[in-house]
């Protein structure tokens, strides 16, 4: 096992408990705010599985962008809320139960909505788009269904366990996954920097602006549940991305268009953090 496998495997590991860690945290009624909530429910499905990917779509369309960022920007609008999002949107004041949620069911519709959207693109490009369903399905259930059920089964059956299980498997994610994100993008530094001169930054800056304007104006006049709302628009799931685009342009190399995804794409979102932490502050302090 070389280097580089031994990071993707810390990775995936770090995933794992990160998920593991969410569902020990997770009672019933977190699984079930959503779905007491049709309205909100309707709104994100629109805003993640619908919305996004017409948002990429027009984005090509309008721009000539570099082929390799064009493929993974659409790859990327139909790939659902990446497995560790919650974390992130708890710590920026969002509902923890909406955030929970939320990711349970994109993962569950993303079973349906990923073949699906891929079979419409490729009626729209001309062209088949396709892929395994066994191969998203396992993604999906590896990533974020299965770590997730298995938390709550734990929580469920031995909360004891589960109670000194949170801090030791949390732990594991925080440390591990930035050490690993951080060597890979140290190795995929030069292929990144050949696309920040090409100009291929400029549309993940777009999509995930806009992806972020979408996700607040849906999520409502609640800060809490439009927050959760707006990150989950923007942020994709790299795995299935990466998947889908590889399927279809397997001679292409998309990794280092991934990586500079996701580190623009957290840029980016870090003044719109600041901006919602700031009222969260000064509610903190009134309470107080």
């Amino acid at each position: 096992m070389d280097l580089k496998q031994i990071v993707i495997l810390a990775m995936q590991v770090s995933i794992l408990a990160t998920v593991f860690g969410f569902g020990l945290k997770t009672r019933s009624g977190d699984l079930l705010y959503l779905l007491r909530r049709p309205s909100l429910l309707a709104r994100s499905l629109l805003s993640v599985f619908v919305i996004m990917p017409m948002v990429a779509v027009g984005l090509t369309s309008l721009f000539n962008f570099h082929r390799l960022v064009e493929i993974a920007l659409v790859a990327l609008a139909i790939s659902p809320v990446p497995p560790i999002l919650p974390g992130k949107e708890g710590k920026a004041g969002g509902h923890a139960s909406y955030g929970i949620g939320l990711m349970a069911i994109l993962a569950l519709v993303a079973l349906a909505a990923v073949p699906l959207a891929m079979a419409l693109l490729g009626r729209l490009f001309g062209r088949e788009f396709g892929m395994a369903a066994g191969t998203i399905a396992g993604i999906v259930l590896k990533s974020t269904l299965l770590p997730l059920a298995a938390g709550i089964i734990v929580r469920a059956v031995a909360p004891a366990i589960g109670d000194r299980l949170e801090r030791p498997v949390t732990l594991v994610g925080k440390v591990l996954l930035p050490v690993a994100a951080l060597v890979l993008v140290a190795g995929a530094l030069p292929a990144m920097w050949a696309l920040v001169g090409n100009g291929s930054v400029l549309p993940i800056v777009l999509f995930t602006a806009i992806g972020l304007a979408v996700g607040h104006v849906l999520g409502g006049p609640n800060p809490d549940e439009s927050v959760v709302l707006a990150l989950s628009t923007a942020s994709r799931h790299p795995a299935i991305a990466f998947a889908i685009a590889a399927a279809n342009f397997p001679e292409e190399r998309f990794g280092a268009t991934i990586l500079l995804y996701l580190l623009t794409s957290a840029l980016v979102c870090v003044p719109y953090l600041a901006w919602q932490r700031r009222p969260a502050a000064r509610a903190a302090a009134r309470m107080a």
